[in-house]
């Protein structure tokens, strides 16, 4: 005997939806550039310029000097950053700061401190290696500067604050990374006045 079923109900079949077509793929953004505020010998003053000079930044180093406590957070507030002692900095004022930092922002290695010869002393004794970064810095002088020595730019930013009568004036640098490389701006600021 043979059974017979009923035949099975079936679910209403669905529409198909109309496919968007896929937005066209344009060229990709650029990426943002590494930008690296730097700045020296502030002398215990922030010029709140600077604030807005490095506002987007992506790193900031002081080469020493600072002498304020304040100064550093201040700077925090904007974008992490790297500082060294300098020659006036008293560890009971500014917190223990060391004489000298390596580091790495987005690729770009760096070496800061405060005095250059000592500085250029390390690298020349071998106790450093050019070809360990892309970037020295260091103050002390008040006197901005850039040069390349074999690949590697050479930074003194000058005197954030200028305090001394013969200083040309206050200046800081804009370090940039891009797809070609490093590029250095310099920054003039107002003359503090006592």
């Amino acid at each position: 005997m043979v059974k017979k079923t009923a035949p099975k109900k079936h679910a209403p079949a669905r529409q198909a939806q109309p496919v968007k077509p896929a937005k066209p793929v344009g060229p990709a953004e650029p990426a943002q550039p590494v930008r690296i505020g730097v700045l020296s010998d502030s002398h215990g003053y922030l010029d709140p310029h600077v604030l807005e000079l490095f506002a987007g930044v992506t790193h900031n180093i002081h080469a020493g000097d600072v002498m304020d406590p304040a100064i550093l957070p201040a700077l925090e507030a904007v974008a992490p950053v790297t500082a060294v002692a300098g020659n006036l900095d008293d560890p009971a004022v500014v917190g223990d700061l060391p004489r000298e930092v390596t580091g790495e922002v987005d690729g770009v290695r760096f070496v800061v401190g405060h005095k250059p010869k000592r500085l250029l002393n390390r690298i020349v004794r071998g106790k450093l290696s050019l070809a360990d970064f892309d970037l020295v810095v260091w103050g002390h002088e008040h006197v901005p500067s850039a040069t390349w020595v074999d690949g590697v730019l050479h930074l003194n930013p000058g005197t954030a604050s200028s305090p001394e009568e013969e200083d040309d004036g206050p200046t800081v640098a804009m370090v940039e990374k891009t797809a070609t490389g490093l590029s250095v701006r310099f920054f003039p600021l107002a003359r503090r006045r006592h």
